[in-house]
């Protein structure tokens, strides 16, 4: 069987158009009318695929997941309780590893909720609960619409300077309206989008493209960039594989003590270690204003390292030898008829 072109390479082809989204913002970054404009149709592409996830999730399905209250409850707090404390605990390497402002970025990144598409994707691959994972990841983007925004006004206090009653007002119209509204016409766009699943994924990385390259513009402009340094780099991708270790390892073996089986277990180790870029840019960009571009660059570079530590974590839990179910004994000899 012929494998797909890039297939082989250890890195996600997105991730690359990623760094040459960056790269792209770096040379040619928007100014003036023109990134009024980018950052128009960037905004709009989230409505649409905040729409999209609302019309691809079943109502019914949503409700059902809700009988599964214990994984949920158990991904909910590893987002938005085990996350926050461990960025508190960071804030330890301040100076000395981390610089003020790459700590603010460090500290937003462990409030943003979970990943939706990518932890069903491992989930999938892995042999995971898929449902519990959609659902999972459902309810902590819709938890952190709220939570995330009040997380950030009381950790993050000054760094998030842009926070205010209307900016919640406005995360909520950006993010939870054209998600209510995909439930509401569902019936409607439901079987036009099952049939064109690839649909949801392209706007997916287009969107979170135009994000990035808004976002990574208006740094330029603003010349945030003079503010790291390449040590300062490494030392935070050095800090965040660290982050991410240890809340694989929390989830996966906490899930385990806590009585979850395999399946289970699986689905709460890649959503509740997980943070989500399509969420996070928007919520960045209100609530750090012209500061954005730094404040995001530590989710996005914890969501190419998830990328890749999950596609190899879920590829190997996929060679998982699964218990066998006994076979079932011989038949009974039928009585021999006179």
């Amino acid at each position: 069987m012929s494998r797909r072109p890039l297939s082989w390479l250890p890195i996600d082809p997105y991730i690359l158009a990623l760094v040459a989204t960056v790269a792209l913002a770096a040379l040619f970054p928007a100014s003036g009318a023109a990134a009024e404009a980018v950052g128009g149709v960037s905004t709009g592409a989230i409505a649409l695929l905040l729409f999209l996830y609302g019309a691809r999730l079943s109502t019914r399905e949503a409700l059902d997941g809700l009988r599964h209250w214990r994984l949920h409850v158990t991904v909910l707090a590893a987002t938005f309780v085990v996350f926050p404390l461990l960025g508190l605990v960071a804030k330890g390497l301040v100076p000395s590893v981390l610089t003020p402002a790459l700590y603010g970025g460090l500290l937003f990144l462990c409030l943003v909720p979970s990943t939706i598409q990518s932890s069903i994707a491992f989930t999938s691959i892995a042999r995971g609960n898929v449902p519990a994972a959609i659902c999972a990841g459902s309810f902590s983007s819709l938890a952190g619409i709220v939570l995330t925004p009040l997380l950030a006004a009381l950790l993050l206090g000054g760094s998030a300077g842009g926070f205010s009653a209307d900016s919640l007002v406005r995360i909520v119209a950006q993010l939870l309206v054209p998600f209510l509204a995909g439930q509401v016409l569902r019936r409607w766009v439901g079987g036009f989008l099952t049939r064109h699943k690839k649909v949801l994924g392209y706007v997916d990385r287009g969107s979170i493209l135009l994000v990035v390259y808004t976002a990574f513009s208006d740094g330029m402009v603003q010349g945030v960039w003079h503010q790291v340094t390449p040590a300062r780099l490494a030392a935070l991708l050095g800090v965040e594989a660290v982050l991410l270790a240890v809340m694989l390892a929390l989830t996966w073996y906490g899930a385990g003590r806590l009585g979850f089986g395999r399946e289970d277990r699986i689905a709460i180790q890649f959503a509740g270690s997980k943070k989500s870029l399509a969420a996070g840019l928007p919520m960045a960009s209100v609530l750090f204003g012209a500061h954005a571009s730094l404040a995001v660059l530590p989710l996005m570079l914890f969501h190419q390292m998830q990328l890749m530590v999950c596609a190899v974590i879920a590829k190997r839990r996929a060679n998982d030898p699964v218990p066998e179910q006994p076979a079932p004994g011989p038949r009974p000899a039928e009585p021999a008829r006179r």
